[in-house]
Parts: C-alpha cells; sequence; structure tokens
C-alpha cells in the first residue's frame, strides 16, 4: 500500500493523509484535522493516473545514423551550409573577394577545421540518443532548422554558380 499527502488550503495548517491501498476493500479515507472547527469535505477516490508513454527507443548506431533517412547527414549538411552561406557572404562583403578566391587563400582550412568540429559536435548528442525533434518548441523548431540548411545549401549553390558564369564576386 501506499500513502498521499495533499495539503490544504485556507487557514489551517493540518494535512490530509489518505491510504491507496489496492488490496483489500476501499475503506472511507481518515482526515485528521487539528481543529474541528470548520467541515472537512470528504475525499473523492481517486483516478488512477495513466502512466506515460515511454520514448520510442532511437538507435545509436553509426550506420543507422549516417543511413539516407537518418538524423546526422541532413542536419550536419544544413548546419555547415548554413555557417558556410553566412561566411562566404560576409567575406565577399568585406574584402571583395569571391567564394573560389576564398577557398584558395586559405579558406579551405578554415572549413575543414569547422567541418570536423560542427560535426562531432552535432554527433555527440545522437550518439547518445537524443534528437533535435524533441526539443524543439516556438519558432525554432527541426522542422525549421531543416529547411533553413536546405535553403543555405542551395544559396551556396546558387551563389558558387553564379560567381562562375560572372567571373568573378557577385558583389
Amino acid at each position: 500500500s501506499s500513502f498521499a499527502v495533499v495539503p490544504r488550503s485556507g487557514r489551517q495548517t493540518g494535512l490530509r493523509v489518505r491510504c491507496l491501498a489496492e488490496d483489500g476493500p476501499q475503506a472511507e479515507p481518515k482526515i485528521e484535522s487539528p481543529s474541528s472547527s470548520q467541515p472537512i469535505p470528504k475525499l473523492s477516490s481517486p483516478s488512477p493516473t495513466p502512466a506515460p508513454k515511454p520514448l520510442p527507443k532511437v538507435s545509436t548506431k553509426f550506420g543507422d545514423l549516417f543511413a539516407f533517412g537518418g538524423p546526422a547527414p541532413e542536419r550536419i549538411n544544413g548546419r555547415l551550409a548554413m555557417i558556410g552561406f553566412v561566411a562566404a557572404v560576409a567575406v565577399e562583403l568585406s574584402n571583395g573577394t569571391d567564394l573560389f578566391e576564398q577557398i584558395s587563400n586559405g579558406g579551405g582550412q578554415w572549413f575543414l577545421g569547422t567541418s570536423i568540429l560542427l560535426s562531432v559536435a552535432s554527433l555527440v548528442p545522437l550518439f547518445q540518443g537524443k534528437r533535435a525533434e524533441s526539443k524543439t518548441d516556438g519558432l525554432m523548431t527541426s522542422d525549421a532548422e531543416i529547411w533553413n540548411g536546405r535553403f543555405a545549401m542551395l544559396g551556396l549553390v546558387a551563389l558558387a554558380f553564379t560567381e562562375y558564369v560572372k567571373g568573378g564576386a557577385l558583389i
């Protein structure tokens, strides 16, 4: 059997104690009160609360994370594309150099370092069984991150193609 302590509201500071035994006939709950000046209403029998639904088990296997429909490839590539697009446009605005010149003038090392850092930072929660979908609310949702990453990937391709056709920096 188990006991539940329910604090009372109002001026009295007593506690209600009721037994939630399941092994015998239920009797009226006993209510103790420090003063009997006010009548105490009877407690209704508690309705069983449903057990919380267990979260679906997610795979933390390397092959499952990097599968075609797995959580890692598109999310990591999207995050890299978002950072890359913003960095490419910012450097182009500040120096006037196009994307290909940025990569050839030391941008390759920055790209490699950033890629490794963001990939590891994105993989750690996935290997722990945590998914971005479980932590989304409000404006910053998991779907918004995926779509922003897709647009950033398209933006990088469009920027590179436009600069190639134009023969120089876009701006």
